[in-house]
């Protein structure tokens, strides 16, 4: 499990040990949430955007984030949100972490950043903002490196050139997303080094429900790199 460190704003930010972090993306079911934190979770992620297939309700959501054990938490995913409309959900759910996965503006991630909460940014190597444009987000606590060549803004299990993101783990905390999979992600952690990876289609066995045996490989096969 992921061991938490305070930043110097309070903020509870997963901290680095000698393996990777895993985040299992686009839960909707209480038990399959448990089943991945059982198969060794660190981060647990809800969709709140609702052309999603993975996209959950404010009910379903507080059930989950209720059941989590403590040092587990839970990442609302937001797509061009308001600030309003995110604090909203936070307050309701009990959120801990939120992940901007659009075009948000830095502002909105600093402002949320002073609300104490852990705040990742998704950067994409096909559409803006790109994966050079990390500096304009300095609130960002983990930075998301993404393919963004789909339809949808994530979880269009595209497999895409890690190396991209090479420059980016050399100056934020990286999260790697976009087609990983239990046979791809421990060359792809071989070879970015990244603080975190982030999985959803590639462990799942229908939209959002994950195959825990899928996910007890990832988790192995991520963790089985020395970072």
């Amino acid at each position: 499990m992921a061991q938490f460190s305070v930043s110097r704003s309070s903020r509870q930010i997963p901290g680095q040990g000698p393996c990777v972090l895993v985040k299992i993306c686009g839960l909707t079911l209480v038990d399959n949430a448990l089943d991945c934190v059982k198969a060794g979770a660190d981060i647990i992620g809800l969709i709140f955007f609702e052309k999603s297939p993975r996209h959950i309700s404010l009910s379903q959501a507080r059930e989950i984030v209720r059941a989590l054990p403590r040092n587990v938490p839970a990442c609302g995913v937001f797509v061009n949100e308001t600030y309003d409309t995110i604090m909203k959900t936070v307050s309701a759910c009990g959120l801990q972490m939120v992940q901007l996965h659009g075009a948000e503006p830095p502002e909105l991630a600093a402002r949320l950043s002073d609300q104490n909460l852990v705040v990742t940014k998704a950067f994409f190597a096909a559409r803006h903002p790109k994966l050079c444009e990390t500096e304009k987000y300095q609130s960002a606590d983990f930075c998301l490196a993404e393919y963004g060549k789909g339809i949808l803004p994530g979880g269009n299990a595209e497999t895409w050139d890690y190396g991209q993101a090479l420059e980016m783990a050399k100056k934020v905390r990286l999260m790697l997303a976009g087609g990983l999979t239990c046979e791809n992600v421990a060359d792809a952690i071989s070879r970015i080094r990244p603080h975190a990876v982030d999985v959803s289609s590639g462990v799942e066995k229908a939209k959002g429900i994950k195959d825990i045996s899928k996910v007890k490989a990832f988790i192995r096969a991520a963790k089985s790199v020395s970072i």
